[in-house]
């Protein structure tokens, strides 16, 4: 960020008056208490400071992952290509919503046709849920999914893992067996990198230990506290609150499956076969995204939705604002802050 070299008398004079004006107004009335401030230890970040990770054979200029959004709809197409030109602008990665709608038919193939948006060194996967691939790999239809990514110019496939939101969905799909035992079956057939992925409730340690034994990419978080698809069904059938709302409350904070991710890692010492994480679900902003990520004991992004799609519905020009802060948000917390 530019500063001023020389303010004038009457510029300082206005500065300084209203922050007299302010100052009553600028107490904190809470500390954030992850952190120790360090103001004595950096100078402030340059704009291009570099907080690269990777992700497979891709590196993120940023540790920010757009997550996955809905595709499919006359409204989806138009955002996902603003978010596929933030995503570029800035060096993110991308996860696509449930391409399930083009697996066999190419109508909305445009929708998520973003790899000419993106170009070639932004991480980009496409998404495809538990129970298609369990009844697409019984069927012996595999090639299904490699046609999904070869044809998207994906990096890979996310497997969402949705057993809650299927259930309270009226046309939801039967999950017959373990998405384990799903995903172990896909793992023997597909040759792109596989990302697992919840859908609002996250995962508890026991499935965090099977999901990080596998060669996965990735497990990405979706904790509770972000979008919750469960919730969604029981805003789309409301007869159903009566009977099933207390299930929303169901599942683990991001920070709470951090500690279980922690504690996995060195319970599994080499038996652990997956290196990655996304943190999603609840990450409301930089702060909680630095925190997090700095916690994880894996490489770690943070993921977002639901901030991403509020500001793609205003214009690319607030996509991209917010967008430019997180990143100078994420510079400023490296510089002065420390987890505690």
């Amino acid at each position: 960020m530019e500063k001023i070299e020389h303010e004038s008398l009457e510029a300082a004079d206005n500065r300084k008056q209203s922050h007299l004006d302010l100052a009553f107004e600028s107490q904190s009335a809470k500390l954030d208490d992850r952190f120790y401030y360090e103001p004595m230890l950096s100078g402030h970040p340059t704009e291009d400071e570099s907080m690269s990770v990777k992700l497979g054979n891709k590196t993120m200029k940023y540790p920010i992952w757009i997550s996955s959004m809905t595709g499919g709809t006359s409204k989806a197409g138009p955002l996902n290509k603003m978010l596929a030109k933030t995503a570029a602008k800035y060096g993110f990665g991308m996860g696509l919503g449930s391409c399930r709608i083009i697996l066999e038919d190419n109508t909305y193939f445009e929708d998520f046709n973003l790899r000419p948006i993106l170009g070639d060194e932004v991480p980009f996967y496409a998404n495809v849920g538990i129970a298609q691939i369990e009844r697409i790999l019984q069927e012996n239809k595999g090639d299904l999914l490699k046609k999904l990514v070869e044809k998207l110019s994906a990096d890979g496939l996310i497997v969402h893992v949705n057993p809650l939101q299927e259930w309270l969905q009226p046309e939801g799909d039967l999950i017959q067996q373990s998405p384990l035992v799903t995903i172990q079956q896909l793992l023997n057939e597909f040759d792109k990198p596989i990302i697992v992925k919840e859908v609002g409730q996250g995962f508890g340690p026991k499935s965090m230990g099977e999901l990080l034994k596998l060669p996965l990419m990735a497990v990405d978080f979706a904790a509770n506290g972000g979008t919750n698809f469960s919730k969604l069904e029981l805003i789309r059938n409301k007869k159903l609150q009566d009977f099933y709302g207390d299930v929303v409350a169901l599942g683990h904070s991001a920070e709470e499956m951090v500690t279980f991710l922690n504690d996995t890692v060195d319970k599994l010492a080499s038996l652990r076969k997956c290196n990655h994480v996304i943190i999603s679900g609840g990450v409301k902003n930089f702060l909680d995204g630095y925190y997090l990520i700095s916690k994880s004991e894996l490489d770690a992004v943070y993921g977002q939705a639901a901030p991403f799609l509020k500001y793609a519905n205003e214009s690319q020009e607030a996509l991209d604002e917010f967008a430019a802060f997180q990143i100078k948000g994420l510079q400023m917390a490296q510089r002065l802050l420390r987890v505690k």
